[in-house]
């Protein structure tokens, strides 16, 4: 990772001095100058994490919202021009904030919403469907090799972040969801619109361990061995349903 400038870092910490040897066109005062730009600036990154973290926003407040993200501004400014790339490491920049200790959610929240993101901005790719599934052998199953769409993010997390969610999403009321419930989350855009589903018992590990390249086999055991609760039927509904698998073989081939 590069070194800001000093001109970049003053950019983004306030309590910096302007860069040396700044002079105006017109003989106005460069501080002055200099302080327009970096609001400017300040007031485009913290609107550019709002679009990324509207739930985390709504969680704590927009006023307070905006104090943290100044504050996560002048600690990690921009490394890239692709402004939807910028945040990422805000999820764990909220676990490390101690005003929001008491919301031990709220890192997993963002989370889910940066997935969101790199969801809505990964390739497109065709899915299987239910015709596709049904052509398989059932005696091929165990070793059958299944990629899933690139879209795809699987989180597991102590906390209830799909409902917490869909709380914002008008899908249920805020007031009913207890945030200590552990919940697991599938983000994938088959088609269109970014999906959030929430996810059976030990889904999720059997989904986590496709995606790191196990056959079908190796996953459900993976995810029986973790969560007892663990049932193959409900997987087979996620993967047929979910248009989260776009290629499935026997032989290991990915695309």
């Amino acid at each position: 990772m590069s070194t800001l400038s000093p001109f970049a870092a003053a950019l983004t910490d306030g309590g910096r001095a302007i860069p040396q040897g700044l002079v105006t066109w017109n003989g106005s005062d460069p501080a002055q100058r200099f302080a327009v730009y970096r609001n400017n600036v300040m007031v485009s990154l913290i609107g550019a994490l709002e679009n990324t973290f509207p739930v985390v926003r709504a969680l704590v407040g927009v006023e307070f919202f905006a104090d943290m993200a100044r504050i996560y501004v002048a600690q990690s400014p921009p490394r890239s021009v692709i402004m939807a790339e910028y945040g990422a490491s805000f999820p764990a920049f909220l676990d490390g904030f101690p005003p929001v200790s008491g919301l031990p959610y709220l890192g997993d929240v963002a989370r889910l919403e940066r997935a969101r993101v790199t969801a809505y901005h990964a390739r497109e790719a065709n899915t299987l469907g239910a015709e596709d599934f049904a052509a398989i052998p059932a005696e091929a199953l165990a070793d059958l090799h299944l990629v899933l769409h690139p879209s795809a993010s699987i989180l597991s997390s102590r906390h209830a972040i799909v409902s917490l969610w869909g709380a914002h999403q008008g899908q249920g009321h805020i007031e009913d969801v207890d945030p200590m419930v552990p919940e697991d989350a599938l983000i994938v855009r088959p088609v269109g619109d970014v999906h959030v589903l929430s996810l059976p018992p030990g889904a999720g590990v059997a989904l986590s361990a496709l995606q790191q390249g196990q056959v079908l086999g190796a996953a459900v055991e993976a995810a029986l061995d973790e969560q007892p609760q663990f049932s193959p039927a409900a997987l087979f509904q996620i993967l047929i349903t979910s248009g989260v698998v776009v290629s499935a073989s026997a032989t290991g081939a990915t695309e």
